[in-house]
């Protein structure tokens, strides 16, 4: 930790009367500390200044981090914005769902909600659309007998996104080339010039754009296209309200980062897991063999009670957002402080995914903790998919995509007498900024 901060910056001072948290760099801030080591920086930082201090995160400023349970309140607040997410990434994120707040939000939503819901995904059909795609991907794997786990479950995630949105095989190339140069707008320096990253990503991020108008076209006109988009125009035109078409342009684009990149780490990380953990892979491999298919609809994920139970817990364990920003649009009471309007907040899920006060032996990896409770999910459980007015539309989307990988895996892997191994280290090279993800080298062989 000690090499992540710097060594001429150990003044403590104080921002609105609350620590700043000492170590900066020039430009970059914490930024080393926040990509690289997150969770040991948020306990020094609790041990030494409190729950309350400020994060340095370079290009985007000061952000008041609270560690006081007090701050997950924030996610359902009225009066905080998350306006600010817009301004730290405008060329990826602008006009999306998660930067629009109060009526713009809920307009946008409306628009576009009913083709998340169990129902409309089990009307367009998606889980026969993903299932075959899922086992040839797996069945890929343990004919190759290892494989870098993120970058493989990156490409599977892609494809079927991309399935999602009625891409046709053809295009396929291109639009790879497209998203990886969007990514780039993620962590591009903010130098606009001929062939630089920003120059790059805005390109792309253009290209995709236009290309997004061309399906909103299609399924208007009701051409051959299939996929979510089709659902998407559908529900968007005959919700109430004169919405823009770049409502929808921005939020195909979002679907393309979100169903993407933190489904990719959650995968990885479920798979990473059950390699660590023979008796969850036993138990994983014993509960699809009894139900005995890959579930294609919401109403089958009842069966599978271990399969929804890893991927819950791997999202409590492994974040895939670690950190959430807001802003204060007026003075709030956050814990023992008043926090003055207009502060830029950190509600770091990271730390409360895995804090003693919500959760029994945090640290522990417990499928036990989802299949013998008794009581509904709690709002608290489900971090990771937000809370309040923007909770994730994707969360019925992303539970049967990750239930029906683990049912897959598990058949697949089975019938050639494999599990999974995992045959490199994990915590070197882990990133939890700005999403989080295992090492792009961690290595899982079948055998």
């Amino acid at each position: 930790m000690d090499m992540l901060l710097n060594p001429l910056n150990r003044w403590r001072r104080l921002r609105d009367d609350i620590p700043v948290m000492p170590g900066a760099f020039p430009l970059v801030g914490h930024l080393p500390a926040i990509v690289c080591d997150l969770p040991r920086l948020l306990r020094r930082a609790e041990r030494t200044l409190g729950s309350h201090f400020w994060l340095d995160f370079g290009p985007a400023g000061h952000l008041m981090t609270c560690l006081d349970p007090d701050a997950l309140a924030l996610l359902r607040h009225k009066e905080v914005s998350s306006a600010l997410i817009e301004e730290m990434a405008p060329d990826i994120l602008g006009g999306t769902l998660v930067t629009l707040d109060g009526s713009a939000h809920r307009q946008a939503r409306d628009g576009i909600k009913a083709a998340f819901l169990p129902r409309g995904l089990t009307e367009a059909g998606i889980g026969e659309l993903f299932e075959p795609i899922i086992r040839a991907q797996v069945k890929a794997w343990r004919d190759r007998g290892e494989v870098a786990i993120l970058p493989d479950t990156r490409n599977l995630m892609l494809k079927l996104t991309f399935s999602l949105m009625g891409i046709p095989a053809q295009d396929l190339s291109e639009w790879h080339r497209k998203y990886r140069q969007l990514l780039q707008l993620m962590v591009a320096p903010p130098i606009d010039l001929p062939g630089m990253p920003l120059r790059r990503g805005r390109a792309a991020r253009d290209w995709i754009d236009a290309q997004s108008r061309q399906f909103i076209r299609d399924a208007r006109a009701r051409a051959a296209r299939t996929g979510l988009i089709n659902d998407m125009v559908s529900a968007f035109d005959c919700s109430d309200g004169a919405l823009s078409d770049d409502v929808l342009v921005a939020n195909i684009r979002l679907l393309l980062l979100a169903g993407h990149e933190t489904s990719a780490s959650t995968i990885a990380w479920m798979v990473i897991e059950l390699a660590q953990h023979p008796e969850l892979w036993d138990a994983l491999v014993e509960e699809a063999q009894r139900v005995g298919a890959v579930p294609t609809g919401h109403e089958d994920l009842a069966q599978c009670p271990v399969a929804e139970a890893l991927f819950r817990e791997t999202l409590r364990m492994h974040p895939a957002s670690s950190l959430v920003p807001r802003r204060a649009m007026q003075e709030l009471q956050l814990g023992q402080r008043r926090i003055p309007a207009g502060t830029h907040l950190c509600i770091p899920l990271l730390h409360f995914s895995t804090s003693p006060l919500l959760h029994e032996a945090p640290d522990q990896f417990r499928l036990g903790r989802w299949l013998q409770r008794t009581e509904p999910i709690r709002p608290v459980d489900m971090l990771q998919f937000g809370a309040g007015p923007h909770v994730c539309m994707g969360y019925h989307l992303v539970w049967l995509e990750l239930v029906q990988f683990s049912i897959a895996l598990a058949l697949t892997m089975q019938e050639a007498g494999v599990r999974p191994r995992l045959m490199s280290g994990v915590e070197k090279g882990r990133r939890y900024y700005p999403t989080a993800h295992p090492s792009m080298t961690v290595r899982i062989g079948f055998s």
